[in-house]
């Protein structure tokens, strides 16, 4: 075994034993009791809902991936594609710095199929764009359409709410029309850069928008079945916790999510609501995403799967 394979190894033992002190942390502060009674109140449609949900965010992010390959001139199938990026970010969203975290699990996989360590950044560079682009426009439509819950968690008025929520919007517009017009290739250091076809910088801000739109619908399928709350409301209160996450780099956001949310809505945030959440949105991919990441590592015939036929030929066209 070389010493590259030993370190990698090393690494998921690692890995592995911080995803099970990530769950300690997550739910140390609750008795068994608590955590059965939690999901004991919520009806079983509600927890599917909030299933599909969050499967629904998990899809729109091997999209994510998927777009980042094709904006960069690589072919890789879809399905490892979604290997790649499930288990990269079932991890990373858990681990904290979840670009860093993530983009080493996708170095792993990524590298097996041909792609280089600057194809690989540009990959993570993507993400991180499509994530912000996400967030930017489904921030955007709760201030204009939902401007009371922001306001009076920012300090703001509902008039500058809308202005900042229309701002964020112009934001995307120009996003989109600066991929259309600069086409010029962007040299950083060694590396060369070339913004996304409008097609697939339209496509990122759709996809990354219905992914928290996604995450948005898990959490109010779970506040829903504890008090009367509008699905704007928890849009509002998923943006504004997962940009104070975002911000902070806090695994899993803990602690963070939750006082963001009690804030917002605070009649519907219990503590069932919130334990459900992290159960279906963070814990059960840490867990299916750790044992696939296991399996593709130490089963024979899994670790090292083969290289992609095209996936290493020289691409016509680079973009990140």
């Amino acid at each position: 075994m070389s010493m590259k394979s030993l370190l990698w190894k090393a690494m998921f033992v690692a890995a592995l034993g911080l995803a099970g002190f990530l769950l300690y942390r997550i739910f140390h502060q609750y008795s068994a009791n608590q955590i059965l009674e939690s999901f004991a109140r919520i009806p079983a449609y509600n927890l599917l809902l909030a299933a599909l949900a969050a499967a629904g965010s998990y899809l729109c992010l091997t999209g994510f991936d998927f777009l980042a390959i094709r904006s960069i001139g690589k072919k890789i199938a879809y399905r490892r594609i979604a290997l790649a990026s499930f288990v990269s970010l079932s991890l990373g969203h858990n681990i904290g710095f979840a670009g860093l975290s993530s983009g080493a699990f996708r170095y792993r996989f990524y590298s097996r199929w041909g792609l280089s360590t600057e194809d690989v950044a540009k990959i993570i560079l993507f993400c991180g764009v499509t994530v912000g682009m996400g967030l930017v426009g489904l921030g955007g439509m709760a201030l204009i359409v939902n401007p009371a819950d922001a306001a009076a968690l920012l300090g703001l008025s509902e008039a500058s709410a809308r202005v900042a929520g229309l701002g964020l919007l112009l934001v995307l517009m120009a996003y989109v029309v600066v991929a259309a017009l600069v086409r010029a290739r962007l040299h950083l250091w060694r590396w060369s850069l070339q913004l996304p076809s409008p097609g697939i910088a339209i496509l990122q801000v759709a996809v990354g928008t219905l992914n928290f739109a996604f995450v948005s619908a898990c959490l109010h399928a779970l506040l829903a079945a504890f008090g009367n709350v509008a699905f704007l409301q928890s849009v509002t209160a998923f943006v504004l916790a997962n940009s104070a996450v975002l911000a902070t780099h806090v695994p899993g956001g803990l602690g963070v999510l939750e006082t963001t949310v009690q804030h917002v809505v605070p009649d519907a945030a219990s503590i069932g609501a919130l334990i459900a959440f992290r159960a279906i949105y963070f814990v059960l991919p840490l867990i299916l995403g750790t044992g696939l990441l296991f399996i593709c590592e130490f089963i024979p015939g899994r670790s090292r799967p083969g290289k992609e036929p095209q996936a290493g030929k020289p691409a016509q066209a680079s973009s990140a």
